[in-house]
């Protein structure tokens, strides 16, 4: 395998971020969401937004990126229990999302992203990371069980086009291991 890492998203990146996010969606949630959703995913205006906030970052082989994360403290909203109270560690939880092409997939690509973005994450005071993922999307819930994150019980229903889609709340600790 090429050189691989993980560096900080810039605004020279941010095209290839916006392609990889449409394809990938494209190709792993086609039966999961409407194509008129999956169309939308072209927008990059949220996108520029995230990256100038130093919020994503890529990882990389050689000269490709390969995939990226995004990763910040998490609002209320996305940690709230299943009753809408606020756990204990809410202002130190960060939520955390993580994308890699599948043809650059099962490299650690998305393992050395987490990493990173634990550490930089757990800096600003952070604790804990969790994740929204499909319920049926088991790629993604693999992966972040092999970290060592789990389901924490919380799911939810999001109205995607008029189709719902069902997600599952991962949560985790911040520090990963890279041997894994």
């Amino acid at each position: 395998m090429a050189d691989a890492g993980v560096q900080i998203a810039t605004a020279a990146d941010l095209q290839e971020i916006v392609r990889i996010h449409r394809e990938t969606w494209r190709l792993a949630y086609a039966e999961l969401l409407p194509k008129e959703v999956l169309d939308t995913l072209d927008a990059d205006e949220a996108w520029s937004l995230a990256v100038h906030s130093g919020a994503v970052l890529k990882a990389t082989e050689g000269e490709w990126t390969v995939g990226f994360a995004v990763a910040s403290k998490a609002p209320e909203e996305e940690v709230a229990n299943a009753d809408g109270s606020l756990p204990a560690d809410a202002e130190t939880t960060a939520l955390v999302s993580v994308l890699v092409e599948p043809r650059w997939g099962r490299r650690g690509h998305g393992t050395r992203l987490v990493a990173e973005a634990g550490k930089r994450l757990e800096a600003t005071g952070a604790s804990r990371g969790i994740a929204w993922i499909p319920e049926a999307d088991k790629a993604s819930k693999s992966f972040y069980e092999r970290l060592g994150w789990t389901g924490d019980g919380t799911v939810r229903t999001l109205d995607a086009g008029g189709r719902p889609l069902r997600e599952i709340r991962m949560s985790g600790e911040l520090a990963v291991r890279l041997d894994l």
